[in-house]
């Protein structure tokens, strides 16, 4: 709801006929549905009953009974097999992390490469069918790419680059969740929608990003125009920033509700190796600088 409340809820309304208000045998409808894959709801609870507009929304009228249906949302159920994946690359490394091979599907399974005609794509009205994506290692219909693009004195600059390879779909009102320990410190994003979640006293270390509308709101299908992208600044909080050990990068992202396939840690961008070996030696020729120079002035 926090993208757009306008466009979270729906209604609908049964005429079942006359009935008694003093009736209690009436029976609650049973196994409710929402018809997208993924989505299982319980059994209705009767809670306390609630009141709704009318006479032309002149006055409030109480409901004879009230009941609340809860359904919850499981990736697993909607798709036996991930959504997207992430790749990753830094300033400082010219290596490209790409997503891990196989992450959503492989090359080379049955029905590999082929159209299957429409009629035949949905089997189980349960579950998406399967999506026609572009050939890559990852078979992946969404790819997320965190690029470390700057550093600064006091902050840093990330950009998030998220390309659509389906070659049949476009996604409206997409969003984007991401998990960083630095986000409590974001200061601003250019061209994405930003809110902070799960705020814990001092931690906000996850965030929702989403279009902004009517100019990257729609993530078109697999092409040129196939992406979205935005660049975000972040300060660097003493103590804990680091771009050592792959910190900068994040620890889970989430493309329309379904985590994304991240490569192993172990595989991250590096600083090289060098680095720390050259920061040592600079600061040894400083003090011997230094050293001599002192031994110049006292000399004269």
């Amino acid at each position: 709801m926090i993208q757009d409340p306008t466009k979270y809820a729906a209604v609908f309304q049964m005429n079942i006929g006359a009935g008694d208000a003093a009736d209690s045998d009436f029976d609650m409808p049973q196994n409710f549905r929402l018809g997208v894959p993924g989505y299982t709801c319980a059994k209705p609870v009767q809670v306390a009953p609630s009141k709704y507009s009318s006479d032309g929304g002149r006055r409030w009228t109480q409901a004879l009974g009230t009941w609340n249906v809860t359904c919850i949302y499981s990736q697993y159920q909607a798709s036996t097999s991930p959504k997207c994946c992430v790749s990753l690359s830094a300033f400082y490394n010219d290596s490209i992390v790409h997503c891990p091979k196989c992450s959503c599907s492989c090359q080379g399974l049955p029905g590999f490469g082929e159209t299957p005609p429409l009629l035949q794509q949905v089997k189980d009205p349960n579950q998406e069918p399967p999506p026609i994506v572009r050939c890559t290692p990852h078979m992946c219909p969404i790819r997320v790419h965190w690029h470390v693009k700057q550093s600064y004195k006091e902050y840093w600059r990330v950009k998030i680059t998220v390309n659509n390879l389906n070659i049949l779909k476009n996604y409206s009102g997409w969003n984007l969740v991401a998990l960083h320990p630095n986000f409590k410190s974001l200061t601003q994003v250019f061209s994405f929608n930003y809110h902070p979640l799960s705020q814990y006293g001092h931690i906000n270390d996850s965030g929702m990003f989403w279009g902004v509308e009517y100019y990257n709101d729609m993530l078109l299908q697999e092409g040129e125009v196939g992406n979205v992208q935005s660049e975000m600044l972040l300060h660097k909080d003493e103590g804990i920033f680091s771009f050592r050990e792959g910190w900068v990068f994040p620890r889970r992202i989430l493309f329309n509700g379904d985590e994304c396939v991240m490569p192993p840690p172990d595989d991250y961008p590096r600083l090289p190796k060098n680095t720390a070996r050259a920061a040592s030696f600079t600061l040894s020729i400083i003090f011997s600088s230094l050293f001599m120079l002192l031994i110049i002035l006292i000399a004269c």
